[in-house]
């Protein structure tokens, strides 16, 4: 049976070309997860709905049609104008939409993931240095709703509380554990604790949790790293967004 889907609350994740003049839209909606969806005629010289409409940082309202795995896009309406950002916002955000792309399956619903996903582009002309921070309590919430949740409060090796001056190591599969001291791999408990309480921690700990997190979504996403880490290879402030 098909099903046909109306005014649904969505965004532009991913376009790839499909046949001459068509394209395949992945999509994050609001009620039926990530979705693909041909655009038909997207490429035409007369296309059928308009290419500006469908991109990145656009609210937008769809439509389509779609049975299994692919859908056929029959409306687009734009809700809103697109969030004027700085380049490196622009790239924190097709980091965000690579990463979406790669880890939620197709046709699994995450509105919660979809609310944070637009109040993190909302918040975008005001996050400037405090940006990076605010990728990394999307990625931890992110891997708690799809089931990767870690206490990052708790201590596994002594079952007590992380301590804030103590140094820890951060299991993918397990949680935080108690390492002696400072050393490859071992992050402060104060980053852990910000990160747990969603507080904005010292600046020289943002680089740590950026590490840490990145380790982390690695594992997740069976070794093989995003795109966007490599355009991101260089050194980069530890504000820095992905």
């Amino acid at each position: 049976m098909r099903e046909r889907v109306e005014r649904q609350p969505a965004y532009v994740l991913h376009e790839r070309p499909y046949r001459e003049t068509s394209a395949i839209l992945e999509l994050l909606s609001r009620d039926h997860g990530r979705v693909a969806v041909v655009a038909r005629g997207l490429r035409a010289p007369k296309p059928r709905f308009a290419r500006g409409a469908l991109r990145a940082l656009q609210p937008l309202e769809c439509g389509w049609i779609g049975q299994g795995e692919m859908g056929q896009l029959i409306a687009v309406e734009v809700i809103g104008l697109p969030q004027a950002v700085t380049a490196m916002q622009l790239q924190s955000v097709l980091y965000l939409n690579e990463l979406l792309v790669r880890l939620l399956a197709r046709n699994d619903p995450h509105p919660r993931v979809f609310d944070a996903y637009a109040g993190l582009l909302g918040d975008l002309p005001r996050a400037n240095a405090v940006l990076g921070f605010a990728l990394r309590r999307f990625e931890k919430d992110l891997l708690a709703e799809l089931g990767y949740g870690i206490d990052f409060a708790w201590d596994l090796a002594t079952q007590a509380p992380v301590r804030e001056q103590g140094y820890y190591r951060v299991d993918p599969e397990q949680g935080v554990f108690a390492v002696a001291g400072p050393g490859r791999g071992a992050l402060p408990g104060g980053a852990l604790l910000a990160l747990a309480a969603g507080v904005l921690p010292a600046a020289e700990l943002l680089a740590d949790l950026r590490r840490m997190m990145r380790s982390l979504l690695l594992h997740h996403l069976g070794g093989h790293g995003l795109q966007a880490w490599r355009v991101l290879r260089s050194p980069v402030p530890p504000a820095d967004p992905a």
